[in-house]
């Protein structure tokens, strides 16, 4: 089944001692562009990071923010006020205040009770060494939970792909019928074109019949179009198949979609009908949405 490359996924951890949370954004590309945002003492890890997202989502404009924040020490656990932080923090409520018209005391008692409103942003956030193996070990999981979230919704967004992918093919197929049903009318007016044609060429002295023959079978050939009708179809076919296959298949369904659009317009131009070449461009036009949502798809 198809899958999209757009999705979204997101796992959140909350303990004792740190708040966690893993966002995952995917939108479609041509290869894996990942943006990574981490955490300070994850920047040694990133290649391991990149290559776990890499297996697992493959390709697409990916960006990954993992946010991490430690629950603030109370002055019995350390006995130290961290002056620059308070300094900060009372300087951003005095611009806060000044900006809306709200007291400091008012902002500040709104900040401690809000949780979240005061923290490092992820990528200050650093832990001593001896801590970092542990928290990456309960971390892993959390990484693991939001890729797989952002799998599932590119699944959803894959079913949805698939059933709009299929209604166009189906309207090849039903157009390709229609040409296939208008096909002995167009040779019977071929024919009787040609009729005429040797009507006038025969009464001429100048007519040469050998030469004739030789236009006339390369002329014929000209406008046979069983072949590609039967390509056509098959190329259909190999299509639908291609959709159920487990692997991603974007690419080769792309590759697919240009096979199809060479025969859909080699039986334009050979047609030499309006009928056949009305439901051709029908035909483009089913190939053209399918050719758009392909561009999306993994």
């Amino acid at each position: 089944m198809l899958q999209s490359m757009t999705g979204y996924g997101v796992a959140h951890r909350d303990t004792d001692t740190y708040s966690a949370t893993v966002e995952i954004k995917s939108l479609n590309s041509k290869s894996l562009d990942l943006t990574l945002r981490l955490p300070r003492f994850l920047q040694d890890r990133e290649l391991e990071i990149r290559n776990l997202v890499t297996r697992s989502l493959v390709r697409g404009k990916v960006n990954l923010n993992f946010d991490f924040t430690r629950a603030r020490a109370t002055n019995s656990q350390t006995g130290i006020v961290n002056q620059a932080a308070l300094t900060a923090a009372y300087q951003e409520l005095v611009e806060l205040s000044s900006r809306i018209g709200v007291s400091v005391d008012v902002l500040a008692s709104i900040a401690k009770a809000l949780p979240g409103s005061m923290r490092l942003p992820a990528e200050g956030v650093s832990l001593p060494e001896q801590e970092e193996e542990t928290a990456w070990d309960e971390l892993l999981p959390l990484l693991q939970e939001a890729l797989d979230r952002t799998n599932e919704f590119r699944r959803t967004e894959g079913q949805t792909l698939t059933t709009e992918i299929l209604g166009y093919l189906d309207s090849i197929r039903i157009q390709l019928a229609e040409i296939e049903r208008h096909d002995p009318n167009r040779v019977e007016q071929v024919r009787e074109r040609l009729r005429a044609h040797l009507a006038d060429l025969a009464s001429s002295e100048q007519f040469n019949h050998s030469r004739f023959e030789q236009e006339l079978i390369y002329y014929i050939e000209k406008l046979d179009i069983a072949e590609e009708k039967v390509r056509l179809v098959s190329h259909l076919h190999y299509f639908t198949e291609t959709v159920y296959l487990p692997e991603p298949t974007g690419k080769k369904l792309a590759f697919i979609s240009q096979e199809m659009g060479r025969e859909i317009n080699t039986i334009g131009s050979k047609a030499n009908d309006s009928i056949v070449q009305h439901l051709v461009v029908g035909m483009k036009e089913e190939l053209e949405k399918i050719k758009e949502q392909i561009n999306n798809i993994l």
